[in-house]
């Protein structure tokens, strides 16, 4: 199976930096989403990639070969871009079939794997309409059953799900999994939804302001992040993220919400830090669990099956999400009894980003007495 590598691969226009050395392994015969905001570079390292940009400095290795010269069309890489991009006067089935027609495919061996693409994403009613027939899902579908045709190890999915309606997005991100398992291929998807590239992902490259900041397999990225950006970027909803005042000697992180019992994972470390608690860590008194004190409910936001529960602390406003079954008589302004998970808050250096531990501790020992 092919394997990618880039090495310090930079981008510049003019004076503005788009990539800034980036070093990059992808795992072959997986799904790698590289997610980050707007702007962050992904699709232009992915351009890159293809060839249809070239770097300013730094290597792809394809398979221990340099391709950052190469032209496009001599790079074994499929691509599914943001837009639809099909021919108007085609049918879907010549649409589809169109790159293997340029790589002189045989007719009956076109006709057979557009016909599979076609049956994993239930598309085989529309071959033969024009595109002008079909809605912005059925476009997409058939967009993305052409990018995945052409004969390569490697497929480069480009925000393919932007602009569809949920529903049609999470049907579709169940399909491309399977399709990626049947091919068997290297599925590079990018994204700038960090749901979808939790969705999506075996493993997960995370960028921000043309950089890379952090990768690896999508458990660990998520519930291990050596960087305090990474889990800014990676999760919804957002991350509760306070200052804090480290005590190394003691092993203590003092908050607005009260004293941290920490354990140090990464040596010495400034009295300046931040800690970071995901909106799952924060809970309702139960066993197990360290007692924060009681808010007031400020904001609530229905997602479905779950709710987004804004409730200010003191003088600090933390975020958590709980069963929508559970809200039914909440309104704002009422009482909130609000916990934490010991072990799942993590300490950050605030002036580096960097990892320095975990908060640990038993139920009461986070809030001065």
């Amino acid at each position: 199976m092919s394997r990618i590598r880039f090495e310090g691969i930079s981008k510049s226009y003019r004076d503005a930096i788009a990539l800034d050395r980036i070093d990059l392994d992808i795992e072959p015969a997986g799904l790698t989403a590289v997610c980050g905001p707007p702007g962050c570079g992904k699709s232009v390292l992915m351009r890159i990639l293809i060839g249809l940009e070239a770097p300013s400095a730094g290597r792809i290795l394809f398979d221990g070969e340099d391709i950052a010269q190469m032209p496009a069309a001599e790079r074994s890489i499929g691509y599914v871009p943001q837009s639809f991009a099909l021919f108007p006067h085609m049918s879907v089935f010549d649409n589809i079939a169109y790159p293997m027609a340029l790589q002189a495919v045989p007719r009956s061996e076109i006709a057979a794997r557009v016909d599979q693409a076609a049956g994993i994403l239930h598309i085989r009613p529309l071959l033969a309409k024009r595109p002008s027939q079909l809605s912005g899902g059925e476009k997409q579908r058939a967009a993305i059953a052409r990018g995945i045709l052409k004969n390569a190890d490697i497929f480069i999915l480009d925000d393919p799900l932007v602009g569809l309606d949920f529903k049609l997005r999470e049907s579709l991100m169940e399909d491309l999994k399977d399709m990626r398992a049947e091919l068997g291929a290297t599925f590079l998807y990018v994204t700038s939804d960090p749901l979808e590239a939790l969705t999506m992902a075996e493993h997960l490259v995370v960028m921000d302001r043309g950089r890379l900041v952090e990768a690896g397999p999508v458990d660990t990225v998520y519930y291990d992040p050596s960087w305090l950006r990474t889990i800014e970027l990676v999760g919804f909803p957002r991350c509760n993220v306070l200052p804090a005042h480290l005590d190394a000697t003691n092993a203590m992180c003092t908050t607005a919400i009260g004293r941290l019992p920490i354990a140090l994972e990464n040596g010495a470390a400034s009295a300046d830090a931040m800690v970071a608690i995901r909106p799952e860590h924060i809970t309702s008194p139960a066993s197990g669990t360290a007692p924060l004190g009681i808010g007031k409910v400020t904001l609530v936001e229905n997602l479905g099956s779950e709710s987004v529960v804004y409730v200010q602390l003191d003088e600090t406003t933390l975020v958590t999400t709980v069963p929508a079954r559970a809200l039914a008589s909440l309104d704002l302004g009422d009482p909130f009894p609000l916990a934490m998970r010991p072990g799942g808050p993590i300490v950050f250096d605030r002036a580096s980003g960097r990892r320095i531990g975990r908060v640990t501790g038993a139920p009461g020992e986070f809030r001065d007495g």
